[in-house]
C-alpha cells in the first residue's frame, strides 16, 4: 500500500516534530480534524503493514511516537509520494457504488477495473463486500448478461445511499475530483449549481457549511439525472403540506425553474436535501416548528443536567448552537434520511459514558419528533454538549458513576434507581440491570449498588430492593464516609462559620448560619424530593375496588398469588403464564417481594404475559408465610407492561408501605372501599 500525499507529508511532520499538536496541523495544511483522523488511520495502516508500531493521538490532541519509527521508516517514504494513489478494500467498495448510482450505460467488469485501476479478482471480491454494505439499505447488487450489473431495490433506499457514499467519498484522498470523474460530472455543471445554491442562501438568510457546499452539488446532478432517466420516487411518505410552505420548497422552485417534468415528489425530495443541509449561520429559522424544537431541546438540556450533575452555563446560547444542527437534523431523523456520522467513533471511545448520557437525555426531543434519535445525531449533541462543558471547564470525568442491579424485575429494579438517584442526588446514575447486563456492561463506573453479590473490581454495596428510612439513612452514611470520609449531612456548622469568617467579614452570622443549615438540609434530605419522569397514573386509579379481595386465610403462598391475580386474570389484563412465572421463580429462601413486615408484592418480567398495566391487592386476616417466620396478610399483585407506566403508583405504594399505621388499617378494614380510601390518601400530589 503506497501513502497519499497528505498522509505522506502529515508522517514527515509528526516524525520531523513529535510534539506537534492536531490544532497545529489543523491550521498548518488547512485541514479539518475529520481530515487529520482520516489520514492517520491511512499512515497506521501503512505502518502495520510494515509491521511498525502505531502512531497514537491521546484527548489533548497529542501525538505519540514511538521511538523506533525515527529510525525505521525509510527517508523516501517520509517525503511526499508521486505515485499513484492506491485505494483501500473501504474506498473501493464506495466508489464501485458511485458508479452503479451515476452512470446510466450498462457496466461490466471492465468499467469498474479501469476505472479504479485494480484486477477483475479484485472488483469481484469488492462486489461482495458492496453486497454487504448495500443490504442494511435493503438493496442488492444484481448481474445479467443483458444489462450487465446494477443495484436493485427501493429507489428511495438507492438515494439514501447514494447521499452516504458521496459523503464518505468526498473525504477520501482527492475525493472530490473522484466523484465528478467516475460520476462523469463537468466542473462546468458543478458551477452553475453551485452559483443556485448560493442564490438559495440569499434567499433563506443563511450559510451552508464549507462541507456541504462541496457535497451538495454533486449529491443534486446526479439526482437529477437518475431523474431524467426514470428513476424516480413512486411513492412518498413526506407530507406535501408539511414541506410545501416552507421557504426551501420555495428555494427549489427557483432552482429547478429552467427543468421540466421534475415530478412534485422528486421536488420535495430535493427540498429534502436543502432542509437536512447542515448550515452555519442563519440570519432567521422561520418556520412555527422551531418554537416546538425550542421547548423539546430545553427540556433535553434540563434533562441532561439532573442526569449529569453539572449546571450549564450561558445555555440560551447553547441552545442557539444545538438549533443550528437540529434545524436540518429533524427532517433527517423523521424522514429516516440521517447519514453516517465519521466522527462516531471517536465520540463513543473517547466520550463514551457523555455520549450515553446524552442519548438518555434526548428523550424529550425524540418524543416530539416521534421516532428514537439515531446515533449518529446523537453524536453530533454530544460533540456540541462536550464542547460546552469543556468550555465552563466542568467534566462527567470527575463525578462519581454508579449503576444499580437488581435481580427482581423491571418493577423493583426501576424504583430501586428511582431511591437511589433521590438519595445521592450528587452522583451520576448510568443504569439499572440486571445481572446478565451488568457482565455484559462496558461503560466506565465507579461504584455498584446491587442487591445480590457481585464479582466486581469496583466498591459494591449490597442493599435491599426496597429500603425503608432508617435503611436510606444508614446507607448513605456508609457511602458517604467510605467515599469521602463524612457523611454532608453530619458537617460541623460550627466549624464551616469559623472558616468562612477566617477569610471573610460576616456581617450577619446568624442568617448565614441559618442559610447554611437550610442548604445542607434541603440537598441532602432523604425524602423523594422529586421523581423523575414518573408516569402520571396513580396507585388508586391501579386498585380499584374490584381488584381487591378480603379473605380469612389461605393454605399457602401459591394460593396467595393465584388468589390474589384473578381479579387481573378475569379481567385480561394477565395470561394465566404470568400467574405461573410468578410462582415458578419465587424462591423462598431470597424472599425479595417482601417489602415490608406484612407487605409482598409477587411480580414477573412483562414478557410472561402481562397484556396492559394492572394491580391487585389480597387482604389476609390471618398472614400466611411466605418465607420462614414471615407471614404476609397483604398480597399486592404487580403487572407492568414497560418500565415507566406504573412507577408513579409503585412510589405512592413505596409510601403506603411505611405507614405502619396504614398498613395496620388496612389489615383490619372491614371492605374493599374502606381500603381504597386509605390507598387513595397517598394519590394526593
Amino acid at each position: 500500500m503506497q501513502l497519499d500525499d497528505r498522509s505522506s507529508s502529515l508522517l514527515q511532520e509528526l516524525l520531523s516534530n513529535p510534539s506537534v499538536k492536531s490544532k497545529n496541523l489543523e491550521h498548518k495544511y488547512g485541514l479539518s480534524r475529520r481530515q487529520i483522523s482520516y489520514s492517520l488511520e491511512k499512515i497506521n495502516d501503512w505502518l502495520e503493514g510494515q509491521r511498525l508500531p502505531k502512531i497514537e493521538r491521546n484527548k489533548q490532541g497529542v501525538f505519540i511516537v514511538d521511538a523506533t519509527l525515527f529510525s525505521a521508516v525509510p527517508n523516501e517514504v517520509n517525503k511526499p509520494s508521486t505515485k499513484k494513489y492506491i485505494f483501500s478494500e473501504a474506498e473501493r467498495v464506495e466508489l464501485i457504488i458511485l458508479i452503479l448510482l451515476s452512470r446510466s450505460e450498462e457496466l461490466s467488469l471492465f468499467h469498474f477495473t479501469s476505472s479504479i485501476y485494480v484486477s477483475k479478482n479484485t472488483i469481484l471480491n469488492d462486489l461482495k463486500a458492496a453486497q454487504e454494505l448495500v443490504e442494511p439499505y435493503d438493496l442488492s447488487i444484481r448481474y445479467s448478461r443483458l444489462s450487465g450489473y446494477s443495484i436493485e431495490g427501493v429507489e428511495f433506499q438507492k438515494r439514501k445511499l447514494l447521499i452516504d457514499v458521496v459523503n464518505k467519498i468526498h473525504h477520501m484522498y482527492n475525493g472530490e475530483k473522484w466523484v465528478q470523474q467516475l460520476a462523469e460530472i463537468t466542473e462546468k455543471e458543478v458551477q452553475q449549481i453551485h452559483e443556485r445554491l448560493e442564490k438559495i442562501e440569499s434567499h433563506l438568510s443563511l450559510k451552508f457549511t464549507d462541507d456541504k457546499m462541496k457535497t451538495l452539488p454533486h449529491i443534486l446532478l446526479i439526482l437529477l439525472r437518475r431523474i431524467k432517466l426514470g428513476k424516480t420516487i413512486n411513492s412518498f411518505h413526506i407530507s406535501y403540506e408539511e414541506l410545501s410552505d416552507t421557504k426551501e420548497y420555495q428555494a427549489v422552485q427557483e432552482l429547478l425553474s429552467d427543468l421540466e417534468h421534475i415530478p412534485t415528489e422528486e421536488r420535495l425530495f430535493i427540498t429534502l436535501q436543502i432542509l437536512t443541509t447542515n448550515i452555519s449561520s442563519s440570519e432567521l429559522l422561520g418556520e412555527d416548528i422551531v418554537l416546538d424544537l425550542n421547548q423539546a431541546l430545553k427540556k433535553m438540556l434540563e434533562r441532561f443536567e439532573k442526569m449529569s450533575c453539572i449546571l450549564l452555563q450561558d445555555k440560551k446560547q447553547l441552545l442557539h448552537m444545538i438549533m443550528l444542527h437540529i434545524k436540518p437534523a429533524y427532517y433527517r431523523i423523521k424522514y429516516k434520511l440521517t447519514i453516517t456520522n465519521p466522527l462516531q467513533e471517536t465520540i463513543n471511545s473517547e466520550f463514551i459514558e457523555l455520549h450515553h448520557l446524552v442519548k438518555k437525555s434526548a428523550k424529550p426531543l425524540a418524543d416530539y419528533i416521534g421516532c428514537d434519535i439515531p446515533d449518529s445525531e446523537c453524536t453530533y449533541l454530544t460533540m456540541l454538549i462536550g464542547g460546552w462543558l469543556t468550555k465552563q471547564g466542568d467534566s462527567i470525568l470527575s463525578k462519581t458513576k454508579a449503576v444499580v442491579v437488581c435481580a427482581n424485575g423491571v418493577s423493583v429494579s426501576k424504583l430501586l434507581l428511582i431511591t437511589l438517584n433521590d438519595l445521592f442526588p450528587e452522583f451520576i446514575f448510568l443504569d439499572s440491570l440486571s445481572v446478565r447486563e451488568f457482565k455484559m456492561y462496558d461503560l466506565e463506573y465507579d461504584i455498584v449498588f446491587s442487591s445480590v453479590y457481585l464479582q466486581t473490581n469496583k466498591r459494591l454495596f449490597i442493599v435491599k430492593p426496597i429500603l425503608q428510612k432508617e435503611e436510606k439513612i444508614s446507607l448513605r452514611k456508609q457511602v458517604m464516609e467510605l467515599l469521602h470520609g463524612f457523611t454532608p449531612s453530619e458537617l460541623s456548622l460550627k466549624n464551616i462559620l469559623e472558616i468562612v469568617e477566617k477569610y471573610a467579614t460576616v456581617q450577619n452570622r446568624q442568617l448565614l448560619a441559618k442559610e447554611l443549615q437550610q442548604y445542607f438540609t434541603s440537598h441532602h434530605s432523604l425524602s423523594f424530593k422529586s421523581q423523575p419522569e414518573l408516569q402520571k397514573t396513580n396507585l388508586h386509579d391501579l386498585i380499584m375496588p374490584e381488584n381487591i379481595t378480603l379473605l380469612p386465610s389461605v393454605s399457602s403462598w401459591e394460593e396467595a398469588i393465584r388468589l390474589g391475580a384473578l381479579p387481573l386474570l378475569l379481567q385480561g389484563s394477565i395470561q394465566p403464564s404470568y400467574v405461573e412465572a410468578m410462582i415458578q421463580h419465587y424462591d423462598v429462601e431470597d424472599p425479595y417481594i417482601i417489602i415490608s413486615p406484612n407487605v409482598a408484592i409477587p411480580h414477573d418480567s412483562p414478557e410472561s404475559g402481562v397484556n396492559e398495566v394492572a394491580m391487585s391487592l389480597l387482604r389476609l386476616e390471618q398472614g400466611v408465610e411466605f418465607a420462614r417466620n414471615r407471614p404476609i396478610n397483604i398480597v399486592i399483585i404487580i403487572a407492568a407492561v414497560d418500565k415507566q407506566q406504573h412507577l408513579r403508583a409503585l412510589v405512592q405504594l413505596m409510601k403506603l408501605v411505611e405507614s405502619k399505621d396504614d398498613c395496620e388499617a388496612i389489615i383490619q378494614a372491614q371492605s374493599a372501599m374502606d381500603i381504597h380510601s386509605i390507598i387513595k390518601k397517598y394519590g394526593a400530589d
